[in-house]
């Protein structure tokens, strides 16, 4: 099935959190698959395909479906078709789809380009693999406007705010020091942005929802101002 023209949330998350240096991701293991989920909801709360609402179960906040016209978008489909047969809760919706989200973002992100797989054998022998930044730079187009909103203050669009706050929540904003430098202010606007205060208002709301209830979600972790 060919990709999507426009890469998923998701896509453009694990490429914030993709080290060109290590060839590695910040919040390797449960941080990362917890949330490309989040950035799934995410991505089905801004098309209106989801909507979270302010009940809350033992487990977070329920999720339902919005309208009855399915994503066309693959890596968006079986979340929607889980909630619109059975309405459930955030927590519920990351364990489930979370573990298997890396190897399925991943596997676009190389079909695009944007990160590249090299493979080789250690003493010719022991066959091994590295990822390397591909030749698309999309990773710079993508971290320029989240830097310019956390670090500079720029008012962000939604994709970026999205993507500022969904750092945020998941706690690897501080593990990305070396792109966005951290500091006090930028944990204040990154906080800002999972809080929904900026602008495009319906837009944020979305987005401010969502990233509310996964954050209530046990899933999350809370992130440590600096000098804390």
């Amino acid at each position: 099935m060919s990709l999507p023209t426009s890469p998923a949330l998701a896509e453009d998350l694990l490429l914030l959190l993709f080290d060109p240096r290590s060839g590695t991701f910040a919040g390797e293991g449960q941080k990362l698959f917890h949330v490309l989920a989040g950035a799934v909801l995410v991505d089905l709360a801004v098309q209106e395909r989801i909507e979270i609402d302010g009940r809350t179960t033992l487990k977070g906040q329920q999720v339902h479906p919005a309208g009855d016209e399915p994503p066309a978008d693959p890596l968006l489909r079986p979340v929607w078709d889980r909630v619109a047969d059975r309405p459930t809760d955030v927590h519920l919706l990351i364990n489930e789809f979370g573990p298997g989200l890396r190897s399925q973002v991943l596997e676009r992100v190389l079909e695009r380009g944007d990160i590249t797989r090299e493979r080789r054998r250690v003493l010719g022998i022991l066959p091994t693999s590295s990822l390397t930044e591909g030749p698309t730079a999309r990773r710079a187009a993508v971290l320029a406007p989240v830097r310019a909103a956390l670090v500079d203050g720029a008012e962000p669009d939604t994709r970026t705010a999205a993507l500022g706050a969904l750092l945020f929540a998941s706690g690897s904003l501080p593990e990305l020091n070396r792109d966005i430098p951290w500091s006090g202010p930028v944990y204040r606007r990154g906080e800002e942005l999972q809080k929904g205060e900026w602008g495009a208002a319906a837009a944020g709301e979305a987005v401010r929802r969502t990233v509310a209830g996964i954050s209530a979600s046990s899933v999350f972790v809370a992130v440590v101002a600096p000098g804390s």
